[in-house]
Protein backbone atom coordinates (compact mmCIF):
# COMPACT_ATOMS: atom_id res chain seq x y z
CA UNK A 1 0.00 0.00 0.00
CA UNK A 2 1.23 3.41 -0.97
CA UNK A 3 1.67 6.31 1.77
CA UNK A 4 1.03 9.56 1.30
CA UNK A 5 4.58 10.76 2.98
CA UNK A 6 6.27 9.08 -0.34
CA UNK A 7 4.63 10.44 -3.09
CA UNK A 8 6.35 13.54 -3.21
CA UNK A 9 9.92 14.34 -4.03
CA UNK A 10 11.70 17.75 -5.39
CA UNK A 11 14.13 15.74 -6.83
CA UNK A 12 14.95 16.52 -10.26
CA UNK A 13 15.12 14.04 -13.42
CA UNK A 14 18.65 14.44 -15.07
CA UNK A 15 19.44 16.34 -11.97
CA UNK A 16 19.36 13.57 -8.83
CA UNK A 17 22.37 14.58 -6.74
CA UNK A 18 20.83 18.31 -6.40
CA UNK A 19 17.52 18.45 -4.38
CA UNK A 20 15.43 21.03 -5.52
CA UNK A 21 14.49 22.60 -1.86
CA UNK A 22 15.25 26.22 -1.05
CA UNK A 23 13.20 27.63 1.82
CA UNK A 24 14.00 31.39 0.93
CA UNK A 25 12.70 30.72 -2.17
CA UNK A 26 9.41 32.61 -3.79
CA UNK A 27 8.67 29.74 -6.33
CA UNK A 28 8.67 25.72 -5.13
CA UNK A 29 10.24 23.75 -7.29
CA UNK A 30 6.32 22.42 -8.70
CA UNK A 31 6.30 26.32 -9.84
CA UNK A 32 9.68 25.95 -11.24
CA UNK A 33 7.97 23.23 -13.36
CA UNK A 34 4.71 24.53 -14.55
CA UNK A 35 7.38 27.75 -15.41
CA UNK A 36 9.75 25.57 -17.66
CA UNK A 37 6.76 24.16 -19.33
CA UNK A 38 5.32 27.60 -20.37
CA UNK A 39 8.35 28.88 -21.81
CA UNK A 40 9.15 25.51 -23.68
CA UNK A 41 8.63 25.80 -27.55
CA UNK A 42 6.84 22.17 -27.22
CA UNK A 43 4.13 23.75 -24.89
CA UNK A 44 4.35 26.87 -27.35
CA UNK A 45 3.60 24.41 -30.55
CA UNK A 46 0.28 23.56 -28.64
CA UNK A 47 -1.69 27.03 -30.26
CA UNK A 48 -1.23 25.77 -33.45
CA UNK A 49 -3.02 21.84 -32.99
CA UNK A 50 -5.97 21.58 -32.95
CA UNK A 51 -8.21 20.04 -30.02
CA UNK A 52 -11.70 19.61 -31.22
CA UNK A 53 -13.01 21.99 -34.01
CA UNK A 54 -10.70 23.11 -36.68
CA UNK A 55 -9.27 26.73 -36.32
CA UNK A 56 -12.05 28.63 -37.60
CA UNK A 57 -10.54 32.13 -37.89
CA UNK A 58 -12.47 34.91 -35.89
CA UNK A 59 -14.72 32.78 -33.85
CA UNK A 60 -12.58 32.02 -30.67
CA UNK A 61 -12.80 28.27 -29.51
CA UNK A 62 -10.10 26.02 -27.82
CA UNK A 63 -6.92 24.78 -29.27
CA UNK A 64 -4.32 22.27 -27.30
CA UNK A 65 -2.51 25.43 -25.80
CA UNK A 66 -5.80 26.92 -24.16
CA UNK A 67 -6.98 23.74 -23.44
CA UNK A 68 -4.10 22.96 -21.62
CA UNK A 69 -3.68 26.31 -19.59
CA UNK A 70 -7.72 25.52 -18.41
CA UNK A 71 -6.79 22.31 -17.62
CA UNK A 72 -3.65 23.37 -15.54
CA UNK A 73 -6.09 25.86 -13.51
CA UNK A 74 -8.71 23.63 -12.68
CA UNK A 75 -5.74 21.04 -11.63
CA UNK A 76 -4.87 23.10 -9.23
CA UNK A 77 -8.14 23.97 -7.52
CA UNK A 78 -8.27 19.99 -7.10
CA UNK A 79 -4.71 19.46 -6.17
CA UNK A 80 -5.17 22.54 -3.97
CA UNK A 81 -8.44 20.80 -1.94
CA UNK A 82 -7.49 17.49 -1.91
CA UNK A 83 -3.79 18.85 -0.24
CA UNK A 84 -5.27 20.12 2.55
CA UNK A 85 -7.81 17.10 3.54
CA UNK A 86 -4.81 15.18 3.54
CA UNK A 87 -2.41 17.91 5.71
CA UNK A 88 -5.61 18.18 7.73
CA UNK A 89 -6.06 14.22 8.35
CA UNK A 90 -2.59 12.91 8.27
CA UNK A 91 1.64 13.53 10.02
CA UNK A 92 -0.12 16.89 11.46
CA UNK A 93 3.57 17.12 13.00
CA UNK A 94 5.85 17.04 9.83
CA UNK A 95 6.86 20.29 8.33
CA UNK A 96 7.47 19.34 5.18
CA UNK A 97 4.61 17.24 4.95
CA UNK A 98 2.62 19.68 5.86
CA UNK A 99 3.82 22.55 3.55
CA UNK A 100 3.93 19.96 1.26
CA UNK A 101 0.22 19.46 0.99
CA UNK A 102 -1.53 22.38 2.13
CA UNK A 103 0.34 24.40 0.17
CA UNK A 104 2.49 22.47 -3.18
CA UNK A 105 -0.06 19.79 -4.17
CA UNK A 106 -1.57 21.81 -6.68
CA UNK A 107 1.06 23.74 -8.13
CA UNK A 108 2.23 19.43 -8.82
CA UNK A 109 -1.41 18.82 -10.35
CA UNK A 110 -1.19 22.36 -12.34
CA UNK A 111 1.96 21.70 -13.84
CA UNK A 112 0.96 17.62 -14.83
CA UNK A 113 -2.07 19.51 -16.41
CA UNK A 114 -0.11 22.13 -18.78
CA UNK A 115 2.17 18.56 -19.83
CA UNK A 116 -0.89 16.11 -20.50
CA UNK A 117 -1.15 16.82 -23.78
CA UNK A 118 2.83 17.99 -24.47
CA UNK A 119 3.18 14.60 -26.70
CA UNK A 120 0.18 14.76 -29.10
CA UNK A 121 0.97 15.04 -32.94
CA UNK A 122 -0.82 17.51 -34.83
CA UNK A 123 -4.69 16.50 -35.81
CA UNK A 124 -4.92 15.07 -32.35
CA UNK A 125 -6.20 11.63 -32.18
CA UNK A 126 -6.55 11.57 -36.08
CA UNK A 127 -2.50 12.10 -36.19
CA UNK A 128 -2.20 9.03 -33.85
CA UNK A 129 -4.06 6.75 -35.85
CA UNK A 130 -1.82 8.03 -38.79
CA UNK A 131 1.55 7.13 -37.66
CA UNK A 132 -0.14 4.05 -35.92
CA UNK A 133 -1.79 2.94 -39.36
CA UNK A 134 1.34 3.91 -41.53
CA UNK A 135 3.43 0.85 -39.79
CA UNK A 136 0.31 -1.17 -39.52
CA UNK A 137 0.17 -1.10 -43.43
CA UNK A 138 3.73 -1.62 -44.57
CA UNK A 139 4.24 -4.00 -47.10
CA UNK A 140 5.68 -7.11 -46.42
CA UNK A 141 8.97 -6.89 -47.59
CA UNK A 142 9.28 -3.41 -44.55
CA UNK A 143 7.10 -5.23 -42.35
CA UNK A 144 10.15 -8.13 -42.50
CA UNK A 145 12.74 -5.66 -42.55
CA UNK A 146 11.81 -3.83 -39.35
CA UNK A 147 10.69 -6.74 -37.24
CA UNK A 148 14.12 -8.14 -38.00
CA UNK A 149 15.57 -5.01 -36.12
CA UNK A 150 13.23 -4.12 -33.36
CA UNK A 151 11.99 -5.97 -30.64
CA UNK A 152 8.53 -6.99 -29.81
CA UNK A 153 7.96 -3.87 -27.54
CA UNK A 154 9.19 -1.72 -29.73
CA UNK A 155 7.41 -3.32 -32.83
CA UNK A 156 4.63 -2.48 -30.37
CA UNK A 157 5.03 1.35 -30.07
CA UNK A 158 5.65 1.87 -33.87
CA UNK A 159 1.83 0.00 -34.73
CA UNK A 160 -0.04 1.68 -31.81
CA UNK A 161 2.02 5.24 -31.45
CA UNK A 162 0.24 6.65 -28.11
CA UNK A 163 0.35 10.63 -26.95
CA UNK A 164 0.71 9.63 -23.85
CA UNK A 165 4.15 7.85 -23.97
CA UNK A 166 5.22 10.38 -26.94
CA UNK A 167 5.13 13.28 -23.60
CA UNK A 168 7.04 11.53 -21.58
CA UNK A 169 9.52 11.29 -24.02
CA UNK A 170 9.55 14.63 -25.05
CA UNK A 171 9.43 15.93 -21.00
CA UNK A 172 12.79 13.90 -20.71
CA UNK A 173 14.88 12.85 -23.69
CA UNK A 174 17.63 15.26 -24.63
CA UNK A 175 17.09 15.71 -28.08
CA UNK A 176 20.60 15.26 -28.81
CA UNK A 177 21.72 18.00 -25.98
CA UNK A 178 24.82 17.04 -23.70
CA UNK A 179 22.72 17.28 -20.55
CA UNK A 180 20.23 14.33 -19.39
CA UNK A 181 16.99 14.54 -18.39
CA UNK A 182 15.18 16.51 -21.24
CA UNK A 183 13.09 19.81 -19.54
CA UNK A 184 14.15 18.25 -16.00
CA UNK A 185 11.36 18.68 -14.32
CA UNK A 186 10.52 16.95 -10.82
CA UNK A 187 9.75 12.91 -10.89
CA UNK A 188 6.46 14.35 -8.87
CA UNK A 189 5.39 16.49 -11.82
CA UNK A 190 5.71 13.61 -14.21
CA UNK A 191 4.93 10.98 -12.04
CA UNK A 192 1.24 12.99 -12.19
CA UNK A 193 1.08 12.61 -15.85
CA UNK A 194 1.82 9.01 -16.86
CA UNK A 195 -1.47 8.10 -17.18
CA UNK A 196 -1.30 4.43 -18.22
CA UNK A 197 2.08 3.18 -17.02
CA UNK A 198 2.59 0.37 -18.43
CA UNK A 199 4.49 -0.36 -21.25
CA UNK A 200 3.23 -0.83 -25.04
CA UNK A 201 2.01 -4.77 -25.16
CA UNK A 202 0.55 -4.14 -21.43
CA UNK A 203 -1.48 -1.71 -22.77
CA UNK A 204 -4.76 -1.29 -25.01
CA UNK A 205 -7.04 -3.79 -22.43
CA UNK A 206 -9.82 -1.57 -22.27
CA UNK A 207 -11.34 -3.22 -19.26
CA UNK A 208 -8.25 -2.54 -17.35
CA UNK A 209 -8.34 1.14 -16.50
CA UNK A 210 -4.49 2.15 -16.11
CA UNK A 211 -4.03 -0.11 -19.20
CA UNK A 212 -6.48 1.01 -21.84
CA UNK A 213 -3.61 2.64 -23.32
CA UNK A 214 0.21 2.68 -22.46
CA UNK A 215 2.59 5.14 -20.83
CA UNK A 216 6.63 4.84 -22.03
CA UNK A 217 8.01 3.81 -25.15
CA UNK A 218 10.60 1.34 -25.04
CA UNK A 219 13.06 3.97 -25.04
CA UNK A 220 11.96 5.57 -22.53
CA UNK A 221 12.10 2.34 -20.26
CA UNK A 222 15.10 3.14 -17.87
CA UNK A 223 13.53 6.40 -17.06
CA UNK A 224 10.05 5.07 -16.56
CA UNK A 225 11.69 2.52 -14.01
CA UNK A 226 13.47 4.97 -12.26
CA UNK A 227 10.56 7.02 -11.62
CA UNK A 228 8.35 3.94 -10.49
CA UNK A 229 10.97 3.50 -7.85
CA UNK A 230 11.12 6.68 -6.60
CA UNK A 231 7.77 6.10 -5.26
CA UNK A 232 7.91 2.58 -4.84
CA UNK A 233 4.39 2.11 -7.13
CA UNK A 234 2.94 -0.78 -6.81
CA UNK A 235 4.28 -3.28 -9.93
CA UNK A 236 1.32 -5.36 -11.49
CA UNK A 237 3.96 -6.97 -13.86
CA UNK A 238 4.39 -10.00 -15.29
CA UNK A 239 7.37 -11.95 -16.40
CA UNK A 240 6.74 -10.79 -20.12
CA UNK A 241 5.24 -7.27 -19.46
CA UNK A 242 5.95 -4.18 -17.56
CA UNK A 243 2.67 -2.42 -16.30
CA UNK A 244 2.10 -0.71 -12.20
CA UNK A 245 -1.10 1.23 -10.85
CA UNK A 246 -1.09 4.80 -10.64
CA UNK A 247 0.39 7.07 -8.92
CA UNK A 248 -2.75 8.43 -7.03
CA UNK A 249 -1.51 12.10 -8.25
CA UNK A 250 -2.68 10.90 -11.74
CA UNK A 251 -6.52 10.88 -10.89
CA UNK A 252 -6.54 14.36 -10.16
CA UNK A 253 -5.40 15.50 -14.00
CA UNK A 254 -7.27 12.80 -15.39
CA UNK A 255 -9.88 14.76 -13.76
CA UNK A 256 -9.32 18.21 -14.38
CA UNK A 257 -9.09 17.36 -17.99
CA UNK A 258 -12.40 15.40 -17.73
CA UNK A 259 -14.17 18.09 -17.02
CA UNK A 260 -12.76 20.33 -19.28
CA UNK A 261 -12.90 18.89 -22.64
CA UNK A 262 -16.42 17.72 -21.69
CA UNK A 263 -17.79 21.33 -20.32
CA UNK A 264 -15.68 23.44 -22.43
CA UNK A 265 -16.36 21.71 -25.74
CA UNK A 266 -20.14 22.30 -25.67
CA UNK A 267 -19.52 25.65 -24.98
CA UNK A 268 -17.36 25.91 -27.65
CA UNK A 269 -19.94 23.70 -30.08
CA UNK A 270 -22.13 27.03 -28.65
CA UNK A 271 -20.18 29.57 -30.16
CA UNK A 272 -19.56 27.86 -33.32
CA UNK A 273 -23.56 27.50 -33.93
CA UNK A 274 -23.26 23.61 -34.07
CA UNK A 275 -26.16 24.13 -30.97
CA UNK A 276 -28.41 26.80 -30.28
CA UNK A 277 -28.21 29.10 -27.16
CA UNK A 278 -30.95 27.39 -25.88
CA UNK A 279 -30.16 23.98 -26.20
CA UNK A 280 -26.49 25.02 -24.08
CA UNK A 281 -28.27 26.36 -21.69
CA UNK A 282 -30.66 23.83 -20.82
CA UNK A 283 -28.22 21.16 -20.93
CA UNK A 284 -25.80 23.00 -18.52
CA UNK A 285 -28.43 23.97 -15.90
CA UNK A 286 -29.37 20.22 -15.44
CA UNK A 287 -26.37 19.84 -13.53
CA UNK A 288 -27.78 22.00 -10.55
CA UNK A 289 -29.26 20.54 -7.82
CA UNK A 290 -32.60 21.78 -6.40
CA UNK A 291 -30.94 22.47 -2.83
CA UNK A 292 -27.51 23.61 -2.06
CA UNK A 293 -25.38 26.58 -2.71
CA UNK A 294 -25.72 26.59 -6.11
CA UNK A 295 -29.33 25.91 -6.93
CA UNK A 296 -31.61 25.18 -9.95
CA UNK A 297 -33.82 28.30 -9.26
CA UNK A 298 -30.48 31.02 -8.15
CA UNK A 299 -28.86 30.22 -11.65
CA UNK A 300 -31.84 30.46 -13.61
CA UNK A 301 -32.52 33.93 -12.09
CA UNK A 302 -28.93 34.64 -12.76
CA UNK A 303 -29.03 33.81 -16.61
CA UNK A 304 -31.87 36.18 -17.01
CA UNK A 305 -30.33 38.69 -16.30
CA UNK A 306 -27.27 38.34 -17.84
CA UNK A 307 -27.97 40.20 -21.21
CA UNK A 308 -24.89 39.40 -23.78
CA UNK A 309 -25.78 35.03 -24.49
CA UNK A 310 -22.19 34.52 -24.38
CA UNK A 311 -21.76 35.18 -20.99
CA UNK A 312 -24.48 33.71 -19.59
CA UNK A 313 -22.73 30.67 -21.15
CA UNK A 314 -19.89 31.52 -19.98
CA UNK A 315 -21.50 31.80 -16.41
CA UNK A 316 -22.90 28.06 -16.36
CA UNK A 317 -19.52 26.80 -17.73
CA UNK A 318 -17.93 28.27 -14.69
CA UNK A 319 -20.56 27.18 -11.95
CA UNK A 320 -20.79 24.11 -13.33
CA UNK A 321 -16.92 23.45 -13.98
CA UNK A 322 -16.91 24.18 -10.06
CA UNK A 323 -19.98 21.68 -9.35
CA UNK A 324 -17.76 18.88 -11.19
CA UNK A 325 -14.28 19.58 -9.53
CA UNK A 326 -15.82 20.01 -5.92
CA UNK A 327 -17.50 16.38 -6.63
CA UNK A 328 -14.22 15.01 -7.89
CA UNK A 329 -12.63 15.85 -4.75
CA UNK A 330 -15.13 14.40 -3.10
CA UNK A 331 -14.93 11.21 -5.10
CA UNK A 332 -10.97 10.89 -4.52
CA UNK A 333 -11.37 11.11 -0.80
CA UNK A 334 -14.03 8.61 -0.30
CA UNK A 335 -12.23 5.98 -2.53
CA UNK A 336 -8.66 6.99 -0.99
CA UNK A 337 -8.03 3.24 0.26
CA UNK A 338 -8.40 1.61 -2.98
CA UNK A 339 -6.33 4.43 -4.65
CA UNK A 340 -3.42 4.05 -2.55
CA UNK A 341 -4.08 0.14 -2.44
CA UNK A 342 -3.95 0.51 -6.27
CA UNK A 343 -7.02 -0.86 -7.01
CA UNK A 344 -9.09 2.04 -8.10
CA UNK A 345 -9.94 1.01 -11.67
CA UNK A 346 -12.51 4.34 -12.34
CA UNK A 347 -11.78 7.38 -13.63
CA UNK A 348 -13.08 10.33 -10.84
CA UNK A 349 -15.73 11.19 -13.40
CA UNK A 350 -17.26 7.64 -13.96
CA UNK A 351 -18.09 7.55 -10.11
CA UNK A 352 -19.63 10.76 -9.49
CA UNK A 353 -22.56 11.24 -7.71
CA UNK A 354 -26.18 10.20 -9.28
CA UNK A 355 -27.33 13.60 -9.14
CA UNK A 356 -24.36 15.24 -11.25
CA UNK A 357 -23.70 11.72 -13.18
CA UNK A 358 -26.75 11.78 -15.11
CA UNK A 359 -26.29 15.04 -16.72
CA UNK A 360 -22.42 14.89 -17.30
CA UNK A 361 -22.99 11.48 -19.26
CA UNK A 362 -26.01 13.09 -21.04
CA UNK A 363 -23.78 16.12 -22.17
CA UNK A 364 -21.16 13.15 -23.39
CA UNK A 365 -24.03 11.17 -25.38
CA UNK A 366 -25.19 14.45 -26.83
CA UNK A 367 -21.52 15.27 -27.68
CA UNK A 368 -20.41 12.13 -29.33
CA UNK A 369 -23.71 12.70 -31.51
CA UNK A 370 -23.66 16.07 -32.34
CA UNK A 371 -20.36 17.61 -31.83
CA UNK A 372 -17.31 15.23 -32.30
CA UNK A 373 -19.32 13.66 -35.78
CA UNK A 374 -20.00 17.32 -36.51
CA UNK A 375 -18.78 18.01 -40.63
CA UNK A 376 -16.02 20.02 -39.99
CA UNK A 377 -14.48 17.79 -37.34
CA UNK A 378 -15.18 14.84 -39.39
CA UNK A 379 -13.12 17.27 -42.14
CA UNK A 380 -10.03 17.80 -40.26
CA UNK A 381 -9.67 14.81 -38.98
CA UNK A 382 -9.64 12.91 -42.23
CA UNK A 383 -7.40 15.87 -43.85
CA UNK A 384 -4.80 15.10 -40.63
CA UNK A 385 -4.87 11.03 -41.74
CA UNK A 386 -3.98 11.52 -45.02
CA UNK A 387 -1.91 14.29 -44.16
CA UNK A 388 0.65 13.00 -41.99
CA UNK A 389 0.25 9.33 -43.65
CA UNK A 390 1.40 11.45 -46.54
CA UNK A 391 4.56 12.63 -44.48
CA UNK A 392 5.59 9.16 -43.05
CA UNK A 393 5.36 7.43 -46.79
CA UNK A 394 8.19 10.36 -47.57
CA UNK A 395 10.16 10.20 -44.86
CA UNK A 396 10.25 6.48 -43.13
CA UNK A 397 11.60 4.51 -47.03
CA UNK A 398 14.06 6.92 -46.52
CA UNK A 399 15.22 5.25 -42.98
CA UNK A 400 14.52 2.07 -44.12
CA UNK A 401 15.78 2.73 -47.63
CA UNK A 402 18.72 5.24 -47.42
CA UNK A 403 19.97 4.24 -51.18
CA UNK A 404 17.38 5.27 -52.77
CA UNK A 405 16.55 8.37 -54.88
CA UNK A 406 16.18 11.86 -53.00
CA UNK A 407 16.18 9.34 -49.21
CA UNK A 408 19.58 11.48 -48.20
CA UNK A 409 18.03 14.58 -49.28
CA UNK A 410 14.48 14.63 -47.12
CA UNK A 411 16.86 12.99 -44.23
CA UNK A 412 18.69 16.85 -44.48
CA UNK A 413 15.14 18.31 -43.69
CA UNK A 414 14.92 16.99 -40.03
CA UNK A 415 16.49 20.07 -37.49
CA UNK A 416 19.71 18.89 -35.90
CA UNK A 417 17.52 18.00 -32.51
CA UNK A 418 16.31 15.30 -34.47
CA UNK A 419 19.18 14.08 -36.20
CA UNK A 420 20.78 10.10 -35.12
CA UNK A 421 23.37 9.51 -36.10
CA UNK A 422 23.78 5.05 -34.70
CA UNK A 423 22.62 2.43 -36.67
CA UNK A 424 19.77 1.13 -34.28
CA UNK A 425 16.36 1.35 -36.61
CA UNK A 426 14.15 2.04 -34.13
CA UNK A 427 16.30 4.99 -32.92
CA UNK A 428 16.41 6.09 -36.12
CA UNK A 429 12.30 5.69 -36.82
CA UNK A 430 11.88 7.34 -33.57
CA UNK A 431 13.65 10.64 -34.51
CA UNK A 432 11.18 10.78 -38.07
CA UNK A 433 8.44 10.67 -35.73
CA UNK A 434 9.91 13.14 -33.22
CA UNK A 435 9.82 15.32 -35.83
CA UNK A 436 6.93 14.54 -37.61
CA UNK A 437 4.59 14.10 -34.09
CA UNK A 438 6.28 17.71 -32.79
CA UNK A 439 4.54 19.51 -36.07
CA UNK A 440 2.21 21.93 -35.77
CA UNK A 441 -1.37 21.42 -37.92
CA UNK A 442 -0.09 24.31 -40.20
CA UNK A 443 3.61 23.43 -40.46
CA UNK A 444 2.19 19.86 -41.38
CA UNK A 445 0.58 20.88 -44.16
CA UNK A 446 2.87 23.67 -45.33
CA UNK A 447 5.90 20.71 -45.21
CA UNK A 448 3.14 17.73 -47.04
CA UNK A 449 2.28 20.37 -49.86
CA UNK A 450 6.05 21.06 -50.42
CA UNK A 451 7.12 17.95 -50.44
CA UNK A 452 4.46 16.64 -53.00
CA UNK A 453 5.05 18.83 -55.49
CA UNK A 454 1.36 20.57 -54.69
CA UNK A 455 3.33 24.18 -53.60
CA UNK A 456 6.35 25.20 -54.38
CA UNK A 457 8.75 26.93 -51.63
CA UNK A 458 9.19 30.28 -51.39
CA UNK A 459 12.98 31.81 -51.94
CA UNK A 460 13.93 33.13 -48.18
Amino acid sequence: MLDWKKLYSPKRLGAEGRLDIDPDSIRNPYQRDYDRLIFSSAFRRLQNKTQVFPLPGSIFVHNRLTHSLEVACVGRSIGSMIGQRIAKAYHKEDEDFQRFYNYELGSVISAACLAHDIGNPPFGHSGEKAISAYFKQLSKEETYILKQKVSENQYADLIHFEGNANGLRLLTHPFNENSGGGMRLTYTTIASMIKYPCEARAGHQKEILHRKKYGFFDSEKETFQKIVSEFDLISISTDEQIAYARHPFVYLVEAADDICYQIIDWEDAYRLKIISLEKAIDGLLTFFPEEGTHTLSKAKRVVEKIVDPNQKIAYLRATVINLLLENCVDVFWKNQQEILEGKYEKSLTDDLNPEIAVPFNTLKEISIKEIYNYRSVVEIELAGYKILGGLLEEFIPAVLYPDRPNAEKLLQLLPPQFVYQGEDLYLKLQSVIDFISGMTDIYAVDLYRKIKGIALPELK
